[in-house]
């Protein structure tokens, strides 16, 4: 019970002395002592009771009090049967040591004020336990039922006194007993990432306790938390036992909505690998109706990589939290399809409209908040740090585009010293803005027409004409530098090229036709 409560009880007669300004205590239990030293007796968050006893002079109450502190009680009852005021020497001694202090009248005996403190205390427990055993069936019955966590969360707020929520790494509100206070939610998801153990009370959040649903989970980025109103301190065993199997309770429920395990989102991954292998438009549109992505204002394109402490799939679950503002349920999948730690995710989702948070220039501002997400998530990625590429809009014929652009964007983020680097679309070259633009459709012929008569005959002959190409390419046509890069004699060289002439139709010594040489190897 607080001590607030022990006073404001009618008929005791209690007055406090001392400790107006500290915080409102809990009682534990109540012990009355008149030892000078009573510390070995007191185990922290006693009502301690003494009838001054031990005091002989004004020292005795320093190292009495002194005493006290250093166990941890909760507050000091004092009472003189044959004095109305309670020693100032004692009142100074609470005073510096922060001890509340009551003054306990003549009329009310330690015994009585002993078995009232207890029989609250005790009566306190029994309906704790009762009311644990009962919730416990429910929350049960309504997993079982597939209720979901809303149910859950409003029987545990409302019917037990512990308003609750539970909430993603990035603030988000996943479900609670009734709606977060506005502000909240930051600086609950900050104190969880950065705490280092759990329960926690984040700081800019005192009124809320955190605790992890995995408490294994290191680092915390991809997991859920809860958030209770109130101190853990001042809970319970019953209640803290019932918060753990919350945390059990969510974590299941989070199992439960992996979208890994659903057709949706295997349809998903599908999507995303359809588009990584070329695949056409006409096969991307079933699947992007399955997952509910059609969408008539375009797409854009995530790339993302974590170098570090993520744990295989949990990248996944991250940038589709990232993502959730924009869009509920993006198509994220894994490229190569693999899920290991270091897989690269790639993300697919309409460019958000009028209204949304993509208002006006929409890769523009899903790099916005994909950046603004990435730097709340900093203190749980751990030393690897995540990098991500966003993509501008393009039509669905463009979608293999859209991702190459944002490849090279995450790969650009990489070269960049902060480990949790995002760039868009705007940053990338000109060419790269241009290539991305262009149907996948237009991009398959004009990279076969040029292309394809020089794999084939690579193939037939063990040649290495496309490797001459890009070698000859990169360093400007320079016959010299090219044959010291490819280890072959100039007039080796000569003739390579002269073969690609021959087979394309196309003139190396011109502009033009080694542009279009150079997009067709950045198309493959």
């Amino acid at each position: 019970m607080r001590l607030s409560a022990l006073l404001e009880t009618t008929g005791l007669g209690l007055s406090l002395v001392s400790g107006r300004d500290e915080p409102d205590p809990v009682l534990r239990w109540v012990v009355t002592t008149d030892l000078l030293d009573p510390g070995r007796y007191l185990a922290g968050g006693e009502l301690v009771l003494t009838g001054l006893v031990w005091r002989q002079d004004a020292a005795d109450s320093e190292t009495f009090v002194r005493c006290l502190a250093e166990a941890g009680v909760s507050a000091l009852g004092a009472g003189d049967p044959d004095r109305d005021e309670l020693p100032p020497d004692l009142v100074r001694a609470c005073l510096r040591h922060r001890i509340p202090l009551l003054h306990v009248p003549a009329a009310l005996s330690f015994a009585e004020l002993t078995e009232h403190v207890v029989r609250r205390l005790s009566s306190g427990r029994v309906s704790d336990i009762s009311a644990v055993l009962d919730r416990h069936r429910r929350l049960v019955a309504g997993v079982t039922a597939g209720a979901g966590l809303g149910p859950v969360l409003r029987l545990v707020g409302h019917d037990l006194g512990m308003p609750c929520w539970v909430l993603t790494p990035a603030g988000r509100v996943v479900a609670g007993s009734h709606p977060l206070p506005e502000g909240a939610a930051r600086p609950l998801a900050r104190g969880f990432l950065t705490a280092k153990r759990m329960p926690y009370v984040p700081p800019g959040a005192e009124r809320y306790s955190v605790l992890a649903v995995d408490e294994q989970s290191t680092p915390r980025v991809a997991d859920w938390f809860l958030a209770f109103e109130g101190a853990w301190q001042d809970w319970s065993p019953e209640r803290r036992a019932l918060a753990s199997e919350l945390a059990a309770v969510v974590a299941l429920e989070r199992a439960r909505l992996d979208d890994r395990l659903t057709p949706e989102g295997r349809t998903a991954q599908e999507l995303v690998g359809l588009v990584l292998s070329g695949g056409r438009p006409d096969d991307f549109l079933p699947r992007l109706r399955a997952t509910g992505l059609l969408s008539e204002r375009g797409y854009v394109a995530v790339s993302a990589t974590a170098r570090g402490d993520l744990r295989p799939g949990e990248l996944r679950v991250v940038v589709k939290e990232i993502l959730h503002p924009m869009c509920a349920v993006p198509a994220v999948g894994v490229a190569g399809g693999g899920g290991g730690a270091g897989d690269e995710i790639i993300a697919l989702l309409p460019a958000p409209g009028p209204g949304g948070a993509g208002e006006g220039a929409a890769g523009t501002d899903v790099t916005a908040v994909v950046r603004e997400a990435v730097r709340d998530l900093a203190p749980g990625l751990g030393s690897g740090g995540l990098t991500a590429g966003v993509s501008g809009v393009v039509p669905v014929e463009g979608l293999l585009g859209a991702v190459e652009e944002a490849r090279h964007a995450r790969r650009m983020a990489e070269d960049r010293p902060q480990p949790d680097a995002v760039v868009g679309h705007d940053e990338l070259a000109t060419h790269l803005l241009l290539l991305a633009s262009v149907p996948d459709d237009v991009r398959r012929v004009f990279r076969a027409r040029l292309l394809d008569p020089l794999h084939d005959y690579d193939r037939a002959h063990r040649a290495d004409l496309v490797g001459t190409l890009e070698a000859f390419l990169r360093v400007s046509g320079s016959w010299t530098r090219c044959a010291e890069i490819l280890h072959v004699h100039v007039n080796t060289l000569r003739y390579r090229i002269q073969r690609i002439e021959e087979l394309t139709g196309r003139d190396l010594s011109g502009l033009e036709d080694r542009v279009d040489f150079f997009l067709a190897l950045r198309l493959g």
